[in-house]
């Protein structure tokens, strides 16, 4: 009598319990969307401070005259002899964090933020 109240209460319980795998089935998925969300965001953000680095290297170096080996000067030709203007080019290259393991190999993608920034070389007299 006692194993069968036993095995009934074993059967009443896990019936009880039927909505864990239909949760479990929603917040995986649910979480992988999350993550890859926030991955988005963390990626536009990293991307946008790195913009604003690579622009403040560009603007320090060519008000100062010290440019890098990585730089690019860009020489614009001009009729008058006295507005010989130079252009630097700066770039910078960075990694971004993953938070969803294999998401940008999956997609074909890599996990590098490069950009550009610009300003024009200060005549120094």
């Amino acid at each position: 009598m006692i194993k069968w109240l036993r095995e009934g209460a074993m059967n009443k319980r896990l019936r009880e319990e039927d909505g864990n795998v239909e949760s479990a089935l929603v917040l995986i998925p649910l979480l992988l969307l999350f993550l890859m969300a926030i991955e988005v965001i963390v990626a536009t953000n990293l991307r946008n401070a790195d913009l604003s680095l690579a622009q403040a290297d560009a603007t320090v170096r060519a008000i100062s005259g010290q440019f890098a080996s990585s730089d690019q000067i860009i020489e614009l030709d001009s009729p008058d002899p006295f507005a010989h203007m130079k252009v630097l080019i700066s770039r910078r290259k960075d990694t971004l964090p993953q938070l969803v393991p294999g998401l940008l190999a999956l997609l074909g993608g890599k996990a590098i933020v490069e950009v550009n920034g610009a300003a024009v070389v200060e005549n120094l007299n």
